[in-house]
């Protein structure tokens, strides 16, 4: 248990941490939408974001006044939902290309649908992970990896079978995308996108060029606190033609990696090195 002490330091500390972010924010050209949603991000995170904010703005001023403009995907200042997970318990970084090009869906997190809530349906996956591609491809995935179906059978009998297995009232499987969510930051995951944003009339690639300089900081950041606690750094996943691109970002040479392709793609599902980083997680029980 805290001494009052140490509760007063830690206090004390936190107060001056808001204090630095109003006093960085003051002078530097962040705008106010933007330091609204790292407000948002655990605090660990803080200094990190703010300096890869930083980073972008110097790259290219006009981004953050145009994308202020036009409006973009997630909404409700979720910019930065995804560093939710403190920086000291990631030990992945596992990155996709975008958010889902729907309000509904896009909650600022890798591949985590807003719009699916149950996760099952009599006849197998529900409707709204059905929808949602990349889910979809992920949770057959896992399926196979756990040898629950077999990879030349993922959909209609074998599907309705686990379903209905795992709808049964002292069922071990996990119910709803929020509980697939928590097991992955449980793993350590830190679950982000080549680019944070979506924008209709702007490709995806250009926006991820624009958030390279950020995430050249959140993995310098990362990879710096490993060295300091004498650990190995995290694994990083890359998912998808635009997240390997983040192999221009000086950064991602102090990372071992796992890549494939994107969920999207249907040879996700029986992807080897995909299988094998995640089938010991058993992220699909409770």
């Amino acid at each position: 248990m805290l001494s009052c002490i140490q509760s007063a330091a830690l206090s004390f500390s936190a107060f001056n941490l808001h204090l630095s972010l109003i006093q960085i924010t003051m002078i530097s050209s962040i705008p106010a939408f933007v330091y609204d949603a790292i407000k948002l991000a655990d605090v660990s995170w803080h200094p990190t974001l703010l300096a890869g904010i930083e980073a972008m703005i110097s790259a290219d001023p006009s981004y953050f006044p145009a994308l202020e403009a036009d409006g973009f995907l997630p909404t409700e200042g979720r910019l930065f939902a995804a560093f939710s997970v403190q920086l000291d318990a990631v030990h992945y970084v596992l990155v996709g290309e975008g958010p889902y090009p729907r309000e509904a869906s896009a909650t600022g997190v890798c591949f985590m649908d807003g719009a699916v809530g149950s996760l099952w349906a009599e006849s197998g996956l529900s409707k709204q992970v059905n929808r949602a591609t990349s889910l979809r491809n992920f949770i057959k995935m896992l399926l196979v990896a756990d040898a629950q179906i077999a990879a030349t059978h993922t959909s209609g009998t074998a599907l309705a079978s686990i379903a209905s297995t795992a709808r049964e009232p002292d069922s071990h499987m996990i119910q709803t995308l929020a509980q697939l969510q928590h097991n992955l930051i449980r793993q350590g995951f830190l679950l982000l996108n080549a680019t944070l944003v979506f924008r209709p009339h702007v490709p995806p690639v250009k926006d991820a060029k624009a958030w390279q300089p950020f995430l050249q900081t959140v993995l310098s950041s990362l990879a710096q606190h490993a060295h300091l606690a004498s650990q190995p750094p995290p694994l990083l996943v890359l998912w998808g033609k635009i997240a390997e691109q983040l192999g221009s970002v000086p950064a991602t040479a102090l990372f071992p990696k796992a890549v494939s392709e994107h969920p999207y793609n249907l040879s996700f599902i029986i992807n080897p090195t995909m299988q094998q980083l995640f089938a010991p997680m058993k992220l699909l029980q409770i």
